[in-house]
């Protein structure tokens, strides 16, 4: 076997990676996942470069890219996941809703598709005022009333 190794550079590449990448399916959370890819990507290019030296020194370079790749993917991805986690209200922030029922003291509920949620106005609004979210505390949504002739945003 290790003949046929020898005279064929590119299969031990390949066969690397097929065992990388199978092992990666067995739940490595992604790092042979890269290092299977390298390797196959080496037995591609051992067709034009049959020298083991080179070989190796490709393998040992794309690796280290493709895992940098990986790690600034994730690493910006993670970043951007991490702003909104547990904060789904914030994305109702400069958004506009109107009012189902009557703002008494100045805190109610709006409905905001399937869920309720509890608003706060510095005033007392009525049912059908148009409203915008201005910050969120908590879970309670602090909204204004819109002018009537106040643009959309």
């Amino acid at each position: 076997m290790p003949e046929f190794f020898i005279v064929h550079p590119y299969a031990f590449w390949f066969v690397l990676g097929g065992v990388l990448l199978a092992a990666e399916m067995l739940g490595a959370a992604g790092y042979l996942l890269w290092i299977g890819v390298a390797a196959v990507a080496t037995g591609a290019i051992s067709w034009l470069i049959p020298y083991w030296l080179w070989q190796g020194c490709i393998f040992a370079a794309l690796t280290l890219i493709v895992a940098w790749l990986w790690w600034h993917w994730s690493h910006r991805r993670q970043t951007s996941d991490q702003n909104s986690l547990n904060q789904f209200a914030q994305r109702f922030i400069a958004q506009r809703f109107r009012l189902e029922q009557d703002l008494m003291n100045t805190r109610g509920h709006i409905r905001i598709a399937d869920g309720s949620w509890p608003v706060q106005a510095s005033e007392d609004l009525k049912a059908g005022s148009e409203v915008e979210v201005e910050s969120v505390e908590g879970i309670t949504l602090k909204i204004r009333r819109i002018q009537q002739n106040e643009p959309n945003k």
